[in-house]
């Protein structure tokens, strides 16, 4: 049996927080000897917790071990000076109410992966946290893959989370592309982890927008590397190739201040600008971040580049190089072309709001 990739794209208010949990479910409920999840942010509704407790009740009674990573709980203040991260709270108490073996994995940044690994057989990632807002008013996608490579490469960072208790210095994992299967067409997935791979993740996605032929599209809660930016904004000037795409606005104002502050920084604001113009992309009001309020973000983290997806957890920035990350580099025109679709449905939805 070849080994499969299915794709499962959210946006707000599209489908309901029981759709996304029985997807969840159905994902752990096969599973025969293993399920370790590595998580930044999971926080669920009584009514959710209780679907995803029965199913992992089941499994564990069945002989199933599980174990829970997360990113440890950053203090109400952090050290923003010296590059510390915010990190919603909660999310410790979530998973040790849950029963099973967890690590808290320290660092100054984020452990910001999204992934499940089920018996190194097959993975559940993408950009989806486990929370409520996530499954219902976010734009995210959900990608599940049936393959012992791909998910031994997942089970290997994953190990070195739960060893060290602490994400800096590890991800530097050699892998390979492995061949799948989407729509009964050959793909090919490889996945790279940061921070070990943070410096190449940003070169090797550099360069492959500069070396695009047909399209580039964007579908990014961020777009503040400035590799890419700068990148994107070559491409545009040489005017050979298509540009597009959405991302989120009000998440991005952040930034532009953020920005401000750095005199390093601060030719981004007007590079960017000019590529949002040139580009025509659009952005989606979201609500202003605050760690307890309403999240309904552009959350997704995407680059079509001709018949190449780009996506997971990692957002296209530099904080990105030094989090816990993981990112595939997927090849197939038909993965390629649904998420091509699934951009142009989140244009359309959006479109009414096309300011810088």
């Amino acid at each position: 049996m070849s080994d499969t990739l299915s794709v499962h794209f959210l946006a707000q208010d599209e489908q309901s927080a029981a759709s996304v949990m029985t997807r969840l479910t159905n994902f752990i409920s096969v599973a025969k000897q293993s399920l370790d999840f590595a998580l930044y942010d999971m926080r669920l509704s009584q009514p959710l917790k209780d679907s995803l407790s029965a199913a992992l009740h089941e499994r564990a009674a069945a002989g199933v071990q599980i174990r829970f990573c997360y990113d440890g709980d950053k203090p109400l203040h952090p050290d923003l000076a010296h590059g510390q991260d915010p990190a919603p709270p909660g999310t410790g108490e979530f998973v040790q109410s849950l029963g099973y073996p967890w690590r808290r994995i320290a660092g100054m940044k984020l452990m910001h992966d999204k992934f499940i690994v089920r018996d190194r057989q097959a993975v559940w990632t993408g950009s989806m946290n486990l929370t409520d807002d996530a499954f219902t008013i976010m734009e995210n996608n959900v990608l599940e893959i049936e393959s012992p490579a791909l998910a031994e490469s997942y089970q290997q960072d994953f190990e070195e989370l739960w060893q060290k208790e602490n994400f800096e210095n590890t991800g530097d994992i050699t892998t390979s592309p492995v061949s799948l299967v989407f729509a009964e067409e050959p793909a090919t997935a490889q996945v790279l982890f940061s921070p070990g791979k943070g410096l190449a993740i940003d070169a090797e996605i550099a360069h492959r927008v500069h070396a695009a032929q047909r399209r580039v599209r964007i579908c990014s809660l961020l777009i503040n590397s400035g590799t890419l930016i700068g990148a994107l904004g070559d491409l545009l000037r040489a005017g050979r190739v298509a540009v597009d795409g959405i991302y989120d606005r009000t998440q991005m104002e952040d930034v532009y201040r953020q920005w401000e502050m750095v005199p390093s920084n601060r030719w981004k604001i007007p590079a960017l600008h000019d590529l949002i113009a040139r580009a025509g992309l659009v952005g989606k009001n979201s609500t202003p971040y605050s760690p307890t309020g309403r999240h309904d973000f552009m959350h997704n983290k995407i680059l079509v580049i001709d018949d190449t997806v780009i996506t997971g957890s990692y957002n296209f920035s530099r904080s990105a190089q030094a989090n816990a990350e993981n990112i595939l580099f997927l090849e197939s025109k038909a993965l390629a072309e649904s998420y091509s679709s699934y951009i142009d449905h989140l244009r359309a939805k959006y479109k009414t709001s096309t300011k810088v």
